[in-house]
Formats: structure tokens, C-alpha cells, sequence
């Protein structure tokens, strides 16, 4: 069995592979690859399947699918898994780095020390008693609802597919979850149905101009419908880990621009921690389904 590691995992995964059969990260022989292995990067498309005549397995080393054609793999006989598990913790914490950093104003207060401006006149805000409103309630959510808590928020969810959570009051739709809400966190995948669900729409809703955080996908939100609404405070502020692109394109994404926003460059999902556990749920992945019989 041949493994293809086609995009950046832990230096620690080919060995722990080994055990299932030879390891290559030559992307050259695709063809002859039993399983290929991906992340953000790799698209794969009908075309980049038809290449694989051997591919039995696709696994995605996060949670979103949506570079993977899952369709068109599964009608090849290809299974297609991810680990959504592995990834809770370093997203959730990062969501929650960014949610700090716009009431602690950590990007105005350095940016003024590097100036040499002492900008202690401009005054903080605290988490404590905000309201946050969570759009999606999976395994990332929930840890971030965990930590929300722990900080003394209100937290109230949507999700179409859950009805109750120990760790948010659950409301039936997704207005009702960020109407009232001072930070808004977007948990989602990237389906027909979620795409531009943070519309002009959504904010004109939103009556405590919140500040709003993405660490999902990028094109689940309306990047113009926030821009427009970080100019005319409609949105207090933008955070976001996630681009229509990686690595996003800086001269056609306007909100980069923005003096409201805070960004990271996808790197949610790249703690030293979470790249051994998504190949710890790799492997688990390979040995369950060989012993299954499927690959």
C-alpha cells in the first residue's frame, strides 16, 4: 500500500505510517497512491482523482471538506474521511485570542507603543457578562463555548442538526442567535446552504453592532457585507483566520485594507499539539478501516 502525504503534517507522521505500508511525499506518483492525505492546499477535484487509478482513500487532516469533491471520490469507490476532532482546541483557542484582542485593544496598544504613542487614555473593555452568539455548535464550538464561559459570557448557539448543548442556550434560528449578541463566531462548514449566510442581511439584525470572529471558511461570510459594515459601524470589528484563497490574494480582498480588523494567515489548526493529534486520528483512521476491510 502506498501512502501520499500531499500537504504539510507533522515531521513525525511518514514514520508512524510506516507500520501501514511504504510512505512517499512525491506528489509525482499519485497514480499509484492507495491513499492520499491532505490538508487546506491539495484540491481535490474530479480531475485530480482521475489521476489517482489506485486512490481508496482520501483523508482530510481537519475538519472542512470542502476541497475534496466527496461526491464525485465517493462515486470512484473512494472513501473520504477527515478528523474533526483533533483540531477543537487549537481553533477554539484561537478563536478566543482573537475575541480578546479586540476588547483588550492588543493590535491598537502595540501598534501605539511602536509609535511611540502612550495610549493609555483609550479605555478596555471585558468579556465578562457579554453575550456571545454561535453560529454552529460542533466540536470546535464547543470548546470555544467551554472557554466563553469560563470568562463569564452569556452563549447562545444555532445549529441546524442540534438541538440542546450543556454549554449554550440553543435558539431555532440563526438570527435568534445573533441579535443580541456582542461577539458573534462563526462555526460552520462550507455547504450550498452556508455560503454568504453572513450577508447585509444578518448585520442589519444585529443590534449590538458586534464584533465578529471567522475561523471556519471564509466564504461563509459576505466579505463586501462586512465591509460595508465595519465603514458605517454596523460591525465593531472583524476577526478572521480563513481567505477565499491560501494564501489569500492581497490585492483583491478590500477588507484587508480595513482599520477594523484583525488577521491571522490560516493558521488555526497549526498548533505543535494539534499536527501530532490529526496524525495520531490519521493513523487510527488507516488501522480502523484496514481492519475493516475497506482499504
Amino acid at each position: 500500500m502506498l501512502i501520499l502525504i500531499s500537504d504539510a503534517f507533522d515531521a513525525s507522521l511518514p514514520e508512524k505510517l510506516a507500520a501501514f505500508g511504504e510512505v512517499t511525499t512525491d506528489k509525482t506518483r499519485l497514480a499509484e497512491a492507495d491513499i492520499v492525505l491532505v490538508r487546506a492546499k491539495t484540491q481535490c477535484t474530479p480531475e485530480y482523482i482521475d489521476q489517482a487509478h489506485n486512490l481508496k482513500l482520501i483523508i482530510r487532516g481537519g475538519v472542512g471538506i470542502d476541497n475534496i469533491d466527496k461526491a464525485y471520490a465517493e462515486s470512484k469507490g473512494i472513501l473520504v474521511r477527515n478528523t474533526p476532532k483533533a483540531s477543537a482546541v487549537a481553533v477554539a483557542e484561537l478563536t478566543m485570542a482573537l475575541m480578546l484582542s479586540v476588547p483588550c485593544n492588543l493590535t491598537v496598544y502595540n501598534d501605539g507603543m511602536k509609535r511611540g504613542e502612550w495610549l493609555k487614555s483609550i479605555k478596555r473593555t471585558e468579556l465578562y457578562g457579554k453575550t456571545l452568539g454561535l453560529l454552529g455548535i460542533g466540536h470546535i464550538a464547543s470548546k470555544v463555548a467551554e472557554r466563553a464561559k469560563a470568562f463569564g459570557m452569556k452563549v447562545v448557539a444555532y445549529d441546524k442538526y442540534v438541538q440542546s448543548s450543556p454549554l449554550a442556550e440553543m435558539v431555532p434560528t440563526a438570527l435568534d442567535a445573533v441579535k443580541d449578541a456582542d461577539y458573534v463566531s462563526v462555526h460552520l462548514p462550507l455547504t450550498d446552504e452556508t455560503r454568504g449566510m453572513v450577508n447585509s442581511e444578518m448585520i442589519s439584525k444585529m443590534n449590538r453592532k458586534p464584533v465578529l470572529i471567522n475561523t471556519c471558511r471564509a466564504l461563509v461570510v459576505d466579505a463586501d457585507a462586512v465591509k460595508k459594515a465595519l465603514d458605517d459601524g454596523s460591525l465593531r470589528w472583524y476577526c478572521t483566520d480563513v481567505y477565499p484563497t491560501d494564501p489569500v490574494d492581497f490585492d483583491s480582498y478590500p477588507i484587508l485594507k480595513s482599520d477594523k480588523v484583525t488577521l491571522t494567515p490560516h493558521v488555526g489548526a497549526n498548533s505543535v499539539e494539534n499536527l501530532l493529534r490529526i496524525g495520531d486520528e490519521v493513523c487510527e483512521l488507516i488501522a480502523q478501516l484496514h481492519k475493516e476491510g475497506k482499504i
